[in-house]
């Protein structure tokens, strides 16, 4: 069922768990997505960001496939536009069906994220979506902006942020990045100023950069108060190994079964971080159930 992220995450919020959201761009992403989540009985966000859907992921042809799968799927599932940034993108998903906003002004002053963030909020409470917002700044990896402590959280900051901008949840910056960091590396994350977030804002918190950032590292961010991760980079990286690995073992292999091993090995891999975040198992209920997460 398709529903808004704010009922997904306030129930991770209070109990503990975090919820996946991964980025899609075609067919086998939502697939793979849903199938997952189907199951093992578990919420899932999927995000489209600006560029992807810019690029490749048309909504026209995206947004009638996700409401169909998502429809047919025994747990809620919620379409979050991924880092907005423009006032015509976020117009455009709201028209189209999306029923999540994550307005990222974290490139801006902190008086212009604020305030424009309250007006994206304000926007998507209107049409019954969920808003998510961001401040501090997750960079990218290549750049090593996840070790940049002036880039992380200030909690009064948060407090104040969330105060006035109304956003039903905060992606904080504690250490990771987006993108994909150097052979070897592992982020060192920030918990105690996660902790501090968390009991300050009592809300549910998002990590962006999900991906190569640790096994132990994503554990103890659920731990710590996340409730949202954010996970392109290893996805789409799955699939495209997948791929290279069946034309090296056979050039001539068919189009077709290319494709459903990418997504059967996405997968695997979106069913194994469901496991480890600790979203697998949560929703044993028929669609009848789907008001309580509107």
């Amino acid at each position: 069922m398709l529903v808004s992220m704010k009922g997904i995450l306030a129930d991770a919020d209070s109990n503990n768990y975090a919820v996946m959201a991964c980025n899609c761009c075609n067919m086998e992403n939502v697939e793979a997505v849903v199938a997952a989540a189907s199951s093992k009985r578990s919420a899932v966000i999927i995000n489209i960001s600006p560029r992807q859907f810019h690029l490749h992921a048309d909504l026209d042809a995206m947004i009638p496939m996700i409401v169909s799968l998502a429809s047919a799927a025994p747990v809620p599932i919620a379409l979050n536009l991924d880092h907005g940034k423009e006032y015509d993108d976020i117009a455009t998903a709201l028209k189209k069906g999306f029923t999540s906003i994550m307005f990222d002004g974290s490139a801006l002053t902190y008086e212009a994220n604020l305030a424009i963030t309250k007006q994206i909020s304000t926007m998507a409470h209107n049409q019954g979506c969920a808003c998510e917002g961001e401040l501090g700044h997750v960079g990218q990896a290549s750049a090593g902006d996840g070790e940049k402590v002036d880039y992380f959280t200030d909690v009064d900051m948060a407090v104040q942020f969330v105060k006035e901008t109304k956003v039903d949840a905060l992606a904080v910056a504690i250490g990771t990045a987006h993108g994909k960091y150097p052979a070897g590396f592992v982020p060192k994350l920030d918990f105690v100023r996660l902790k501090e977030l968390k009991s300050a804002l009592q809300m549910p918190l998002v990590l962006h950069g999900g991906s190569g950032s640790g096994e132990e590292n994503i554990r103890r961010a659920v731990e710590c108060g996340i409730n949202k991760i954010n996970v392109c980079t290893d996805v789409f990286a799955i699939g495209r190994d997948s791929v290279a690995h069946a034309l090296g073992e056979n050039p001539s292999v068919d189009w077709m079964n290319l494709m459903s091993g990418a997504q059967k090995d996405m997968q695997d891999y979106i069913e194994s971080y469901m496991d480890l975040i600790g979203s697998s198992g949560r929703y044993q209920y028929t669609l009848a159930d789907k008001q309580q997460f509107d």
